[in-house]
């Protein structure tokens, strides 16, 4: 999974926020019964929501890895729709694309 070349600066100019951060992900990962694939479509789903293009990368990146197909990660996105609009449902579908088409490209 690529890390965002800021993300790795974050983390080595702040170390002990950047461990904070983490820490805190993972415990509110492991506060509740939901299995990995669903955390990560949830979060991609807020991610969409807050209009936040590093975050639907990151999360589409990480529901991938966590099992999540390009079918299901673009209904996330279309779900979107009747509560954030077309502008912005479409911004966010593209950003999903952003990181799904490279990988169409390699198949």
């Amino acid at each position: 999974m690529a890390i965002p070349k800021r993300f790795r600066k974050f983390t080595a100019d702040y170390p002990d926020v950047a461990d904070a951060y983490a820490s805190l992900g993972d415990a509110v990962h492991q506060a509740g019964p939901l299995d990995d694939k669903t955390r990560a479509l949830i979060k991609l789903a807020v991610s969409t929501g807050a209009r936040l293009q590093g975050a639907v990368h990151s999360h589409t990146r990480k529901a991938r890895a966590a099992g999540a197909t390009a079918e299901e990660l673009r209904h996330v996105v279309m779900l979107s729709l009747p509560t954030i609009g077309l502008p912005s449902m479409m911004a966010a579908l593209s950003w999903v694309d952003d990181i799904l088409e490279p990988e169409d490209d390699n198949a």
